[in-house]
C-alpha cells in the first residue's frame, strides 16, 4: 500500500538548515563579542572606574579620583564623545583639588577648545567655561601671593574675567536669575585685580589652594609652550547656561 505524504520522513534540506544554523551560532556570538558586546563590556569597565572615582571624591582622595577617571577614559569607547568630555572635566577638577591647578587649567583649556570646535551643546560648554574661569581666578590669586609680576598674574585674572563675562551675558536674556552668580563672580574677579596685596594676604584661601605650589612658574611655562604653537585658532564663544561655584574670596 502506498504511504501518505504525511508519513514520509522530513526532507533532507531541513536537516541541512538546522545544521548550518547550529554551526554558525559560535560565529554570531563572536561577532557580538567583538562588536556591540565589546562596546557594552567597555562601558561596564568604565562604569567601575567612575564608581571608584566617586568613592575617592567622598573621602577627598583627589589623586585617587584623578587616576580612576583616567582609567575610565581609557575604557570608554571613542564614540562616547559627550561622556568622555564629562569625564575629562571631572578629571581636571580632581587634579585641581590635588594641588595641580596649572595642569588642570591646561586640561580645561584644551577641553574647551575641542568642545567649541566640535559644536558641543552650549550648556556643556558653559559648564567647562565656568570651571576654567574659577581655576584661573584662583591661579591669579595664588600668583599674586607668590609675588609674580603683574603682567603674569593679570593674564589669569583677565582670562577669568572674560569667561565670567561671557557666561553672564549669555544668560542675561534667557534667564536673568542664572546670570546673577556669574555677574557676582565677574565683580569678584575685578576686585581681585584691584585689591591691595596686603588685603589679599589677609583673606583665607580655599582648602585645595593650600596644596598648590609654584603656580606662577608652572603657568608661565604653559603660556610659553602655547606661544610656540602657531596657527592654532582661538575657541569661538559658546554662550549658554551652565553651573559654576562662586569663587570664594576676592570680595
Amino acid at each position: 500500500m502506498r504511504k501518505n505524504q504525511s508519513d514520509e520522513p522530513p526532507a533532507p534540506m531541513s536537516k541541512k538548515i538546522f545544521l548550518t544554523c547550529w554551526l554558525l551560532s559560535p560565529v554570531a556570538l563572536l561577532a557580538y563579542h567583538y562588536g556591540p558586546g565589546q562596546v557594552a563590556l567597555a562601558r561596564d569597565e568604565a562604569a567601575k572606574f567612575i564608581a571608584a572615582a566617586a568613592q575617592c571624591e567622598q573621602r577627598e582622595d583627589w589623586p585617587g579620583a584623578a587616576t580612576a577617571y583616567a582609567e575610565a577614559l581609557g575604557k570608554l569607547p571613542a564614540e562616547e564623545q559627550r561622556a568622555r568630555w564629562q569625564l575629562r572635566l571631572a578629571q581636571s577638577k580632581a587634579r585641581m583639588y590635588s594641588g595641580e591647578l596649572p595642569e588642570a587649567i591646561g586640561d580645561m583649556e584644551g577641553l574647551l577648545a575641542e568642545m567649541s570646535k566640535a559644536g558641543a551643546a552650549a550648556r556643556q560648554v558653559a559648564e567647562v567655561r565656568a570651571e576654567l574661569a574659577s581655576a584661573e581666578y584662583y591661579a591669579g590669586w595664588l600668583m599674586r601671593l607668590e609675588g609674580a609680576p603683574t603682567e603674569e598674574w593679570s593674564v589669569e585674572v583677565d582670562n577669568a574675567r572674560q569667561h565670567f563675562r561671557l557666561l553672564s551675558e549669555g544668560n542675561l536674556s534667557a534667564d536673568p536669575g542664572a546670570a546673577k552668580p556669574y555677574q557676582e563672580n565677574l565683580e569678584a574677579t575685578i576686585r581681585l585685580a584691584r585689591m591691595d596685596l596686603s588685603d589679599l594676604r589677609g583673606m583665607p584661601l580655599p582648602k585645595f589652594c593650600k596644596g598648590c605650589k609654584n603656580v606662577g612658574e608652572k603657568c608661565r611655562g604653559q603660556r610659553e609652550s602655547q606661544c610656540k604653537k602657531p596657527g592654532e585658532a582661538k575657541p569661538k564663544d559658546n554662550r549658554g547656561a551652565g553651573s559654576g561655584e562662586r569663587p570664594r574670596g576676592g570680595s
